[in-house]
């Protein structure tokens, strides 16, 4: 008996040792991802990609070809960024002369339209250095100007899908009002300023619209973002000329280096007063995540400089 319980006992153990019993398996499936199947609208930079989402809406999928905080005039695009190119349905870009890579983007992407948001400006001659007689492109900086900028984005869009022309309509006469709105509100906290206190000292000559607007003299160390920023030459001039007007502050941009403009405030005994946005919005969280964002704080940033009160 005992015999034939162990015969028993070897049998079952020379089963378990078989054939695994079948697993209860659930077959994987490939994650599928959701697909934006809304037209692309690319931009060049990330003002531009502001002010055409306030008029998109959702109805079309916005994007920057350049990231928050990097430099526009001299950008090097990507294989990637050519890949995106290709993927848009349009294109707006500034023009004007800021984007001068953008023959050589646009020449991989004959087949995608592209509608240039400055026509219609009158635009400001550089008076100086190498880039004399040709036109200022920041255009942007200055309100009124944004306010042809909208329309444009708004002929654009719907020339582009007229089925939205009432969204797009709707839309840009909503962010019009809002602009205007912020036009007076700027206009209104620069009169605090007395006459002998309006400039704007900065480190590219980005605010020639801004400072006819509202009546501002402009001073800057070099025209346009380029390879001579910050030479000897040019931090002179500017020192000089702080030392003699008796400005109290100097300011920089946030996608250049700030030193040559710290270097004007030590030797004129002005204060360096902060950064002001121009070429780029900030990421989400920053002081500029928005065009009318960008605008409120550079006049905050510039009115505090001014006055002598330390920027928060």
């Amino acid at each position: 008996m005992r015999g034939l319980s162990w015969l028993l006992i070897g049998i079952l153990l020379l089963g378990g040792c078989g054939v695994p019993a079948p697993e209860n398996r659930q077959e994987t499936r490939p994650t599928q991802t959701h697909r934006d199947e809304r037209p692309l609208v690319l931009t060049t930079f990330t003002v531009l990609a502001d002010m055409a989402q306030q008029v998109a809406g959702d109805r079309l999928r916005v994007e920057s070809l350049i990231k928050p905080g990097a430099e526009v005039h001299g950008y090097e695009f990507t294989p990637s960024d050519l890949v995106r190119g290709q993927e848009a349905a349009l294109i707006l870009e500034n023009g004007l002369g800021l984007e001068r890579w953008g023959d050589r983007f646009y020449n991989s992407l004959p087949n995608v339209p592209r509608v240039t948001l400055t026509k219609g400006i009158s635009p400001i001659p550089i008076q100086e250095d190498a880039y004399r007689g040709q036109p200022n492109p920041h255009a942007w900086m200055s309100p009124q100007n944004a306010l042809i900028y909208v329309e444009n984005i708004r002929k654009a869009l719907t020339d582009l899908d007229p089925a939205g022309a009432e969204i797009y309509a709707a839309n840009a006469k909503a962010y019009k009002a809002q602009i205007r709105a912020l036009d007076q509100e700027l206009r209104q906290a620069l009169a605090t300023l007395p006459a002998h206190k309006r400039y704007i000292v900065t480190c590219e000559g980005a605010f020639s619209y801004l400072a006819r607007d509202y009546d501002l003299t402009e001073v800057y160390l070099w025209p346009v973002n380029a390879d001579q920023e910050g030479t000897p030459r040019q931090i002179t001039r500017v020192i000089d000329i702080v030392r003699q007007q008796q400005i109290p502050a100097v300011f920089c941009e946030s996608t250049v280096n700030a030193n040559p403009q710290q270097q004007v405030a030590r030797e004129s005994g002005a204060t360096f007063a902060g950064i002001f946005y121009v070429d780029s919005l900030s990421p989400p969280e920053g002081n500029a995540p928005t065009y009318l964002d960008l605008l409120k704080y550079n006049i905050n940033t510039l009115i505090r400089g001014l006055s002598g009160r330390t920027t928060p």
